[in-house]
């Protein structure tokens, strides 16, 4: 590569590295061996949201029902569990509050191999308080009685007289959403206000291996009936809280390849106010959610529903409007490559091949063949500028140090040929788009998670053929294996590349090895399968390159130019060769001034 080549490669590397530095997750140290048990830290306790069920129950009925009436029937009683369950789901109930107590995710477990409870009592906890003539009363800590009915199961605390809640819970057949009705009936008289104070707390519970990656990729999501989609901060350790003014259509706790929501499909939910923390100590919780919101009776009573389940695309496209954002594939552009282009080709080579390694593979093979002619013409571009080597060296011992004049001379060089100085930066550009989006891709594909491929474990998270007895800063202190491939093939490409251009030499000549030895350190705890993706990336470019150079032959090259040296002798200068030679004329001029002043002011001395 020449000058031009090599200042387009360090703006990219600047760009990389700037994306990597500032807009990606920092790469998290190895973890000592975790803890299995999950749940909340010591430290860590659930806002206690002032209710008064929890303070009486040691009442007799009749002062209970006397200081809470209606409520205070059912304010004592006995806690009994239910379960509705599908193919996906296994969901734990309380009679107690009649809520939600458990949900396990009947197809995955944790890293530990585990099942795979998404929360629990110990983990989560929900509020709905109503404002009543006695104060806030939290139904979730009154008692009910419960019915089973099918796929559905109905909660109802009932005086006889008409007046009654009732909570009901359906789950169908398929599928990670959980349909959810109340039933308020006649308390008008005992309430104040017609809406339900919603509060949710969850300690999200550890389920994979990485725990600095996880708190990492984990947040809360909204999406307002704006169509503004938002959320916190996810790299964020410290105390992250933002209220929300605009109405609501759903919220999401979300971690990486999972999350549990609250949906309304009239999206009514109102004076969001939501806040994430991490308590670093405990090793069992990726980060505290707390979401906070008002629900008119009007939604609270017919249009809720929750979703515990994967952040899949695929799943999460046909949940509620713009809910596959809860799956992160990168900036606007980056995302719409992904959508368009690598997902169907994963999803299509998916439904054929079992093993994800050679999926990845095959996807490699087929990006590399569509980007093909962009790695053809920046081979051909450096290797027209190779045969140029004798002229610009000529041009050198010519000008010296005079660059205004050794750049202008190269233009006219490069009019005369018929050669585009740009012609080698642009096809390494335009690729950096698809490099980009799998490099948010993948770390994100649930479809990668605990699939193992050679050595790798997990090709989801980082592989490690080797744990160091110490930790090396912005390494880590595990080997990747993929991670070493990666940057070995990357030197052998940069290598490959100086072979085919001789017109950098000196100390410039060893600036394209740098930045993988940088990355290295980037990517030695990123997933397995992007790294393998690069790594075999690489190789395939590097092949083509050594396939290229049998079939180009310098000779024809050197006669081409000199074809064209002739047909553009007397051609006229176009637009943006004019307007560059007037630039530097330009530039020129102002030296001249400046070196007259300063001789002018020599003199006056």
């Amino acid at each position: 590569m020449d000058k031009n080549n090599l200042t387009g490669l360090l703006l990219i590397s600047i760009l990389l590295f700037t994306y990597f530095f500032f807009f990606s997750p920092e790469p998290p140290p190895q973890e000592a061996e975790p803890q299995v048990e999950t749940g909340i830290s010591e430290n860590e306790t659930p806002d206690n949201t002032q209710t008064l069920s929890a303070s009486v129950t040691t009442e007799p009925d009749s002062v209970l029902s006397a200081k809470y009436g209606f409520f205070g029937s059912f304010m004592k009683g006995e806690s009994q569990e239910y379960t509705l369950e599908n193919k996906n789901l296994k969901i734990l109930f309380d009679s107690k509050g009649g809520t939600v107590k458990e949900v396990l995710l009947k197809n995955y477990v944790t890293y530990t191999k585990e099942p795979l409870v998404l929360l629990d009592e110990r983990s989560s906890s929900i509020s709905e308080i109503i404002a009543t003539n006695s104060g806030p009363i939290d139904l979730n800590t009154l008692f009910y009685n419960a019915k089973v009915n099918g796929n559905s199961i109905e909660f109802t605390a009932s005086n006889g007289e008409g007046k009654s809640i009732k909570k009901i819970y359906t789950l169908p057949e398929e599928g990670f959403v959980l349909n959810y009705n109340t039933e308020l009936s006649n308390l008008d008289a005992e309430r104040q206000g017609s809406d339900v104070q919603f509060y949710w707390y969850d300690a999200i519970k550890r389920v994979e291996k990485s725990l600095e990656r996880s708190r990492q990729r984990s947040t809360i999501n909204y999406y307002t009936v704006n169509d503004n989609f938002d959320h916190l901060s996810e790299t964020s350790t410290s105390l992250e809280n933002e209220k929300i003014e605009e109405v609501v259509n759903w919220v999401s706790i979300k971690q990486k390849f999972f999350n549990a929501s609250i949906i309304s499909g009239t999206g009514l939910l109102q004076n969001l106010d939501i806040t994430t923390h991490v308590n670093e100590p405990d090793q069992n919780t990726v980060k505290v959610a707390e979401v906070r919101m008002n629900i008119p009776d009007n939604v609270y009573e017919n249009d809720l529903k929750f979703y515990f389940g994967p952040n899949d695309y695929d799943i999460c496209e046909g949940v509620a409007p713009e809910f596959e954002k809860n799956v992160y594939l990168g900036w606007a552009f980056f995302s719409t490559i992904n959508r368009f282009l690598i997902i169907p080709l994963f999803k299509f080579l998916e439904s054929h091949i079992a093993s994800y390694g050679i999926i990845i593979l095959i996807l490699v093979l087929i990006v590399k063949s569509l980007l093909f002619p962009l790695t053809y013409r920046s081979y051909i571009s450096m290797a027209k500028m190779k045969v140029l080597k004798p002229e610009m060296d000529e041009l050198k011992e010519k000008h010296g140090d005079d660059m205004a004049a050794m750049q202008k001379e190269q233009m006219k060089l490069y009019s005369r040929v018929g050669v585009n100085p740009l012609s080698g930066c642009i096809p390494m550009v335009a690729q950096m788009p698809v490099f980009l989006a799998l490099f948010n891709f993948f770390p994100n594909a649930i479809q990668l998670r605990q699939q193992s491929f050679l050595w790798a474990e997990d090709l989801s998270t980082y592989d490690s053929i080797f744990n160091l007895p110490f930790e090396i800063p912005f390494y880590g202190s595990h080997v990747s294996l993929f991670t070493l491939l990666f940057t070995l093939s990357q030197l052998a490409y940069t290598y490959y590349n100086n072979q085919i251009n001789t017109t950098v030499q000196g100390p410039m000549k060893s600036v394209g090895y740098i930045m993988p030895v940088t990355f290295m350190f980037f990517f030695n705890n990123f997933s397995a399968g992007l790294t393998y993706y690069y790594f075999v990336s690489n190789m395939i470019t590097v092949s083509q390159q050594l396939i290229i150079r049998k079939f180009v032959d310098d000779s024809k090259i050197r006669k081409i130019l000199d074809e064209n040296k002739k047909k553009n002798q007397n051609k006229k200068k176009s637009k943006f060769q004019q307007r560059l030679e007037d630039a530097m004329k330009v530039q020129e001029e102002s030296k001249g001034k400046k070196s007259t002043g300063t001789g002018n002011r020599k003199k006056g001395k």
